[in-house]
C-alpha cells in the first residue's frame, strides 16, 4: 500500500471529525474520496499529508510511518489543499523554483520541470507576474504545479479542478491520468462524480467521519437501481447510512 491509514480518530472539541476511518490505496491506484460537506474529507487529507495529527490511529505513506519518519513520508508526497494559496508576493516562476529548492531537486531537472509546467498549464505569459495579481483560476494552476513539481509518488488533492475553466480542466485531467499511468498513486477528494469517474478507478465514500462504502468505480455503478445515475447511487448510500 502506498497510502495505509488505519483507525483514524479526530475530534475538534465536542465535534467528531473522524471516527475510526481507514484509508488503503495500493501503489499505482487512483481513488476518489467522496462524501457530503462535513464528512471529514479535508481532515483526512490533512492528516495523510502530515499537516494535522489525529487523536489516534496510524498513517504510513509508501512504507514510511508519518510519525516515526515524517521527512521520508513527506518527501514522496504531493499535496493540493482546497483553496490553495501559493506565495502571493513571489512570481509564478519564483514559486516553482523556491518549492523545487525546498524539495532539493536537481537544478537542471527543476528547470526542465518548471518550463514544462509553465507550458502545460498555460502559465508562460504569467511566469514573471506576482501570484497576487493573478486570477483565482491561474492561482489554482500555480498551486497544481507546486503539488506535482517533484513528480511525487503519492498525490493528495482536495477539489483540484476548483476555479478552472473547461479547457484547463481537460488539460489537468489529462496530466493527472498520465502521472497515474506512470505509477503515481492518487487520492482525490471531489463533490463532482463526473470528475471522480475520470480521475479514479476506486472509490471510498465517507460520512460523519467513517467509511460507508468502498470498492471500484465499476462496482459502484453496478449498485444502480431502476437506471439510477451514479450520483443518485451515492446519495442513496449516504442516506441509508
Amino acid at each position: 500500500m502506498c497510502i495505509d491509514a488505519s483507525d483514524l480518530k479526530k475530534n475538534y472539541g465536542i465535534v467528531t471529525a473522524l471516527d475510526g476511518l481507514s484509508v488503503k490505496v495500493p501503489c499505482g491506484a487512483a481513488m476518489a474520496l467522496i462524501g457530503p460537506n462535513g464528512a471529514g474529507k479535508t481532515t483526512t487529507l490533512r492528516i495523510l499529508a502530515g499537516l494535522l495529527r489525529p487523536d489516534s490511529g496510524s498513517v504510513v505513506i509508501d512504507g514510511f510511518d508519518m510519525y516515526k519518519e515524517p521527512m521520508k513520508a513527506k518527501a514522496v508526497l504531493g499535496y493540493l489543499p482546497e483553496d490553495a494559496s501559493p506565495f502571493l508576493t513571489l512570481t509564478v516562476r519564483e514559486n516553482m523554483e523556491y518549492i523545487g529548492a525546498l524539495r532539493r531537486m536537481d537544478r537542471a531537472i527543476l528547470m526542465d520541470k518548471v518550463n514544462y509546467l509553465l507550458d502545460e498549464l498555460e502559465l508562460r505569459e504569467y511566469e514573471n507576474s506576482q501570484v497576487a495579481r493573478l486570477s483565482r483560476g491561474n492561482r489554482q494552476k500555480v498551486a497544481i504545479a507546486l503539488a506535482v513539481l517533484h513528480d511525487p509518488k503519492v498525490l493528495l488533492m482536495d477539489e483540484p479542478l476548483n476555479y478552472l475553466d473547461i479547457p484547463t480542466q481537460e488539460r489537468v485531467i489529462k496530466m493527472l491520468k498520465v502521472m497515474n499511468s506512470r505509477g503515481t498513486t492518487i487520492l482525490v477528494s471531489t463533490h463532482i462524480m463526473s470528475i471522480a469517474q475520470r480521475l479514479a478507478d476506486q472509490v471510498l465514500i465517507i460520512n460523519r467521519g467513517h467509511a460507508i462504502w468502498s470498492g471500484s468505480m465499476t462496482d459502484l455503478a453496478g449498485l444502480s437501481k431502476n437506471d439510477e445515475r451514479i450520483e443518485e447511487v451515492v446519495a442513496r448510500l449516504m442516506s441509508d447510512e
